[in-house]
Order: C-alpha cells, then structure tokens, then sequence
C-alpha cells in the first residue's frame, strides 16, 4: 500500500494522485497511467467523469508555481530597490513624523491619477478636505481624493484647455477658480457637487493663470496672454482692477501671503512686482534669457536661509511678505532676486525648461519641477545645494508642483502662510502637511506623502 506524504493532508494526497492519473490518460500515456492508479491504489470510482473532472488541474498548480515565482522574484527586488533607499536617505529625513520640517519626497508617489486624456497642466489642493483638483489640455477638471486614491467627479464647462486652478474664497465657503484658454475664468462651488457659479469674462486672450489674494478672501487675481493682469471679486463677478503691463503674454502671476503685493513673469523674460494698492511695478527682475513659466513669492520662514545667502547679516521681519522672490524660465534656470530686483543666487541643474516652483513650508527647500521629467530638491540653508532629484517623476514633461495647504489654513480669517511665518518659532512648528502633487503632460497626476 503506497504511504501518504508526510507534507500534504490525506485529501491533498488523493487528489494529487487523481491529477496525476487525469494527466497521464490526457498525453495518452495509459500503461504509465493504469501503474500509478494500480501502485496509487487509485479505486474503481476513479470513472470517466473523475477523469474530465481532474483533467489540466495538474498544469494548472504548476503554471501558478511558475507565475508566484516569477512574483516573489519582482517583489524581492522591489524590496531590495527600497532597502537601498531607506539606507541613502539621512535619518533625520526618514521620520516625516518626527521631523516634517526635514521632509522630501521619496522617488517612487504614494498615489498616480490616470483618468484625463490630454496634460495635465495645473494642480491645485483643497484647503481644508483631501480633495485634488487637476486640469487638462482635455478642456476638464477632475477631482480626487489624494488620500484615498479615487476620482470623485469630473468638471466639464471650459471649452477649451485648462490653464490654472486655485482654492479659495471666505471662510467656511471654500470656491475652485479655474481660467482656460477659452478666454474665461469659472467659480466652482464644492458645496454644491461643483456647481459652476459664476463665470468671469473681460481678457481678450488665453488666460495663463489664477490665484485667490489670499486663501480666506474673496479676490482673485488672474494673468494673461493680453499682457494685462485682473483682479476679480468673486461674490460680484467684477472686474475691480487691470493692471497693463505693457509688455507680452503673463505666464504666471502670484500673490503674497497677505495679498499686499504680486509677482509676474512672461514672455518679456523679466519678472515684476507690483504693489497691489497702487497697481504700481516696485521691482523689475531681469537676468532671464527666455521666456518665465514660473515664479514664486519666498515665505517668511526662508527670510534666514536667503538673508544668508544675500550677504546680510540679519534677516528681514517674517511679518514683510515681499522679500525673496523665485523664479524659473525656458533658459533651464532657477533665479532668487530680493525685492529691489538684485538677483541672489541662479539655480543651474535641470536640463529642460523650469515649469513649477514651490517652497517647503519650513523654509529650508525649495522644490522644481520641469520637462526634464524631474523632481529638484534645492537645501537654501546650504546656500542652495541640490540634495535631491527624483528622475523620471513621470513619464513625459513635468508641467506643474503644489504643496498640499496645513491643517490650520482657515483660521482666524489668515492665511496659513501667516500664521506659520510671522515667527521662527511657529515656522518650526509641523503644522503643516507633507505632501505635494504633480502634472504632467502624460496625462497624469501624481501624489508625494
């Protein structure tokens, strides 16, 4: 009488026997077949329809041995590919927890959005949920939940690309702004399901870019191929200023924390800051050598680390919101100006245009993003050394950056920014989130945390 493994059970032996007796009656092998039933002791019930029964059963567990190797062979490389990067990466950056003024990304995303059909160019975070709204050359706005990885709901009224989207709007009545190409600028309402609630028109051309002022005001400033620059108040609909620049297409346009002053930068290759009140230019950057995608007011929280760099001996006042300027252009360059428009210190590194600038809420980095597919982490208390780049963030040109607003954006009528920079003490304060999202013009989204 055959003994049973000593491995399997008494039920997985009998039916491996059975397999094995199927297997050799399928390749026609029945002499080999009716000796393993005889020395298997494979009985009489072993019919015709136990035969058909069992049949491929033994190709099958096999092929699945095969394909469970081929897995555990991916994820041990895998897990080897994350070793080494745990091993690379300093200790003070492993713990976001910990040190969340230390973060930086790591090189694979927590999440990637795959639903638009054309680029991805603009990214904009909720100030208070933990929904993602991206927009497209496709003319749609998608909404995610960047936590959770899903698609909650796609916005269609733009009848052509989306250019630039923000978050904002009074206190407990948070509005998306989004302007297009199509010459428009539309007012969304997430409180009702992303109602479009108003449209604002006045640009004779594309419009390139939109911020609220401020995160809990009801301003909103938009840029455009009109060379001028709108300031709109979203409960009317008016248009309550146009600033004419004078010059070319507005690429880009940003506010201070406190909505007191803007930067632009465009086609001109020269970036401007203009002084809200007044409408008046205070600051004309020049020293580009093409044309400016991006730029940036610095928080508060950096005024040490550029200070330093500037040659001063003392940082200005965390509670003067236009001291440091950044910018990034088609000439593969990033620039830090002050506010009188000397320029700093030039950025050199990345090997196609600069398309997204945004500073690390703890002041210490300053993050790009550009066609050369890179993430580029640059340490301003190192005089701006490059500590990391993430290569291959996505799979085509790297379009645009936001860094996710902290927990406390809509207190006490303030913006974040102010709240977290008007100290060093309070800029050292975790308050806020690590996280940032991307676009791309491979019609992804992708999430850091």
């Amino acid at each position: 009488m055959a003994t049973m493994s000593p491995i399997l059970t008494n039920r997985q032996a009998e039916e491996l026997h059975k397999s094995m007796v199927a297997y050799l009656s399928t390749i026609n092998a029945t002499r080999s077949s009716a000796t393993v039933r005889d020395e298997l002791q494979v009985g009489d019930g072993f019919d015709e329809a136990t035969c058909k029964k069992y049949e491929g059963l033994l190709e099958r567990k096999w092929t699945g041995v095969a394909r469970l190797q081929r897995k555990i062979l991916d994820l041990e490389a895998k897990v080897a590919s994350l070793q080494a990067e745990l091993e690379s990466t300093a200790p003070i950056t492993r713990s976001k927890r910990q040190d969340p003024t230390n973060w930086l990304p790591g090189t694979s995303p927590t999440h990637t959005f795959e639903s638009h059909r054309d680029a991805v160019t603009c990214v904009a975070f909720h100030p208070i949920f933990t929904s993602l709204a991206s927009g497209s050359e496709d003319c749609t706005i998608k909404i995610w939940d960047w936590e959770l990885g899903e698609l909650e709901r796609t916005l269609k009224g733009h009848i052509r690309g989306i250019s630039g989207l923000d978050f904002g709007g009074q206190k407990g009545h948070t509005l998306l702004a989004s302007c297009s190409s199509d010459l428009t600028i539309k007012l969304w309402d997430p409180s009702k399901d992303y109602a479009n609630i108003r449209t604002l028109s006045g640009h004779d051309h594309s419009v390139s870019a939109v911020r609220f002022l401020t995160p809990t005001g009801n301003l909103l400033v938009s840029a455009s191929r009109d060379a001028s620059i709108r300031i709109w108040d979203v409960w009317t609909g008016y248009c309550v200023k146009a600033i004419n620049s004078q010059g070319s297409w507005i690429r880009d346009v940003s506010p201070s924390f406190d909505g007191k002053w803007l930067v632009s930068g465009g086609r001109d290759q020269t970036a401007t800051i203009w002084e809200v009140s007044s409408a008046e230019s205070k600051a004309v950057l020049l020293g580009h050598e093409n044309f400016i995608e991006c730029c940036e007011f610095a928080p508060p929280a950096s005024y040490e680390h550029l200070a330093t760099l500037a040659g001063l001996k003392k940082p200005p006042p965390t509670s003067s919101s236009f001291e440091y300027v950044a910018t990034g252009a088609r000439d593969k360059t990033i620039k830090l100006w002050d506010s009188r428009g000397i320029l700093i210190k030039t950025f050199v590194g990345h090997d196609n245009w600069v398309r997204g600038l945004v500073f690390h809420p703890s002041g210490k980095y300053l993050f790009s993003v550009a066609d050369d597919k890179t993430i580029r982490c640059w340490d301003l208390s190192q005089e701006g050394r490059l500590v990391k780049t993430i290569d291959n963030t996505h799979g085509h040109f790297v379009s645009c950056i936001r860094w996710a607003p902290p927990t406390n954006t809509m207190t006490n009528g303030e913006s974040s920014e102010t709240t977290n920079g008007t100290t060093k003490k309070d800029a050292a304060k975790p308050g806020f989130r690590c996280v940032i999202a991307t676009g791309s013009a491979d019609s992804c989204v992708r999430v850091f945390t």
